[in-house]
């Protein structure tokens, strides 16, 4: 069922939608991908497993039927899970839609913590990620394509 987020809209915008995201999208993914991680979109074939493999949340927001913002969160155990991928395009980003993603994403992998990584240069993602609770506990040397470092963030749940 779509969740209809219009709080953190400006009031000027229409609203946009949460909704589980499948293989159809795809292409959207695709897209977004490239457009949000120019340095690390994700290969065709690990964007077709996110969107397929079963026990992962997918969800997308939608925007005049079009998608502006994907999350990824994959259930490892009833304790830990990760968040795989989140990104919102350039011209809707400000508008809570990566917040409405993250907190619906938290709310169904239902675990007591929560990891993700983060290039230290995306200054935006860790306000989000530290407004949200996540605290940096480690950093994976040479983690991303061009060998910048990714920042371990984890928020404990319960």
């Amino acid at each position: 069922m779509p969740v209809l987020n219009t709080a953190a809209m400006p009031p000027d915008s229409a609203p946009y939608r949460i909704e589980n995201a499948n293989w159809r999208d795809l292409g959207d993914l695709r897209r977004i991908e490239q457009v949000c991680f120019p340095k690390d979109a994700w290969p065709l074939l690990d964007l077709l497993a996110v969107l397929t493999y079963p026990n992962l949340v997918r969800l997308k927001a939608v925007h005049e039927g079009r998608m502006i913002g994907f999350v990824a969160g994959d259930r490892k155990s009833d304790q830990l899970a990760w968040i795989a991928t989140i990104g919102v395009l350039p011209e809707f980003r400000g508008q809570g839609i990566a917040s409405a993603l993250l907190k619906e994403c938290e709310t169904r992998l239902d675990v007591a913590r929560i990891r993700l990584n983060v290039r230290r240069e995306n200054k935006a993602a860790l306000r989000l990620y530290e407004d949200f609770g996540y605290r940096w506990i480690d950093t994976w040397p040479r983690y991303y394509n061009d060998g910048s470092a990714a920042l371990i963030y984890e928020k404990v749940l319960r």
